[in-house]
């Protein structure tokens, strides 16, 4: 019995730190010497003709504490999320009259989470339905998809009426980049080509995809505007067939859009190159307030032919950004071209989350298959576009009438929820530690965060750290 719980209490592990020492299955070879149940310090053990005599109570518990190191011990603690920490960073600062501005969330004039009048009327419907909770399938649901399709294609969709385009509900814009670029992986493309700047989280989405990210020019700093001839030059300098990352409206973080007929140049060297568009969606009728102007570029390349794919959020334009409602479509050839494709696309769907939640895909479907409340989301869309425009105006007019030796044209040039502002990362950093105002360190500024109440404060504040610099 002894031999046994000996044989238990030194594992194999523990043998060979004790330089193998043999333990015998003969009682006579083990020597009590302690009441292990007293759990005393005196010696446990003698083991006879071995090298290892007198092992005291704490030596042994060492060993086997070695025995149960936890399989997290080497790991490092990761960075934190930039707008996750310039959050908490500014929930910390107990300064009365702090502004957070980095967070790309719509907030009402009184600073305040907004949700729509729409989408609450939708969710009451809902509720009154007493629907239940089962599973969508593995592309979502489909009366979604279709509408969503629709918002953004237009009605009128060669394509679409001609069935060539596969959709999938996903996990918001995030979710649909991510399958797609396990998609691309796995059928042979090994980089993708994103915008210099572009929204942070691409990079490692497409990173974790087994994807290579490489970018081309799109903005130039010194100017505060869109560097069109080297993005035209970076695009047609990519290899035959890569495929393109392309920010359909309200380009994420700069707010500065091609005209269209620039896009028109971009559709041309495209296709002269042969290259796969991927269009990322996430502020149709935010940017400007028209969803159809939103779309236009998504529109232009699929009437000149090309085989593009798209991928949408539900976040911004209708305030669920909790919900996580997304679409990602591909136009194909033929309709049984997209078949294949959607086929393929449920197949990296099923083993990454199975499918998509229901609730607010049925907001969507509830407002988007209603002409009335299409209309309600087209007018409340469109007021918050024109809160933020306001905003900008008002920003630029302050910072002009503050005597600034800079130019700030560039704010109200650009579009949707960001402002680029061309702050430094050491004006930056002086406006949080001076004044409060948490903004990214790239000078990107959220409008949505903007009010008539701080934007006097803001402006005078970003005065004070850009002023002679």
């Amino acid at each position: 019995k002894q031999s046994a719980q000996t044989m238990i209490f030194l594992r194999p592990a523990t043998q060979t730190i004790l330089r193998r020492a043999t333990v015998s299955a003969s009682t006579a070879a083990i020597r009590s010497r302690t009441n292990v149940v007293s759990g005393t310090s005196s010696s446990l053990l003698s083991l006879s003709g071995n090298n290892i005599t007198n092992l005291t109570w704490d030596q042994t518990r060492g060993f086997a504490d070695a025995q149960r190191a936890s399989p997290w011990a080497d790991f490092k603690m990761a960075p934190p999320d930039p707008i996750i920490g310039l959050t908490e960073a500014y929930l910390n600062d107990d300064f009365p009259d702090k502004v957070n501005v980095g967070v790309g969330a719509y907030r009402c004039d009184q600073g305040m989470p907004f949700v729509l009048p729409v989408v609450r009327e939708a969710e009451n419907d809902i509720v009154a339905e007493e629907l239940d909770h089962e599973y969508s399938g593995i592309a979502g649901c489909p009366d979604f998809v279709n509408l969503a399709l629709k918002f953004a294609y237009g009605d009128d969709c060669v394509p679409l009426r001609e069935k060539r385009i596969a959709g999938v509900q996903t996990l918001s814009g995030t979710g649909g980049l991510r399958v797609f670029g396990e998609v691309l992986n796995q059928f042979g493309h090994k980089h993708i080509y994103v915008p210099n700047p572009t929204w942070g989280n691409h990079i490692p989405i497409f990173t974790n995809s087994g994807l290579e990210v490489r970018k081309y020019r799109y903005y130039d700093n010194d100017t505060c505007s869109l560097d069109f001839s080297n993005l035209i030059d970076d695009i047609r300098a990519m290899p035959d067939g890569s495929c393109v990352l392309l920010h359909a409206c309200a380009h994420n973080p700069t707010g500065m859009d091609p005209t269209l007929d620039q896009w028109k140049q971009m559709s041309d060297v495209v296709m002269e190159k042969n290259l796969l568009p991927f269009f990322d969606c996430a502020y149709q009728g935010f940017a400007s307030g028209d969803a159809r102007k939103d779309a236009a570029a998504i529109r232009l390349f699929v009437e000149r032919g090309h085989k593009l794919a798209l991928v949408q959020s539900f976040s911004k334009n209708f305030g669920l950004y909790g919900q996580r409602v997304g679409a990602l479509s591909v136009v194909a050839d033929t309709p049984e071209e997209a078949q294949r494709v959607f086929s393929q696309l449920k197949v990296h769907i099923r083993p990454s989350y199975s499918n998509p939640p229901r609730h607010g895909a049925r907001i969507v479907n509830k407002i988007l298959s209603s002409e009335k409340k299409t209309d309600d989301f087209v007018d409340q869309c469109m007021g918050m576009a024109k809160r933020i425009d306001g905003m900008r105006n008002k920003l630029k007019d302050t910072l002009e009438g503050l005597g600034s030796s800079r130019s700030w044209d560039h704010i109200t040039k650009q579009i949707g929820m960001f402002a680029y502002s061309g702050m430094s990362k050491d004006e930056v950093m002086e406006l949080r530690e001076k004044h409060h105002i948490y903004c990214t360190l790239d000078g990107r500024i959220s409008m949505a965060g903007v009010t008539s109440k701080n934007v006097d404060y803001i402006a005078r504040a970003i005065h004070d750290v850009t002023e002679g610099k």
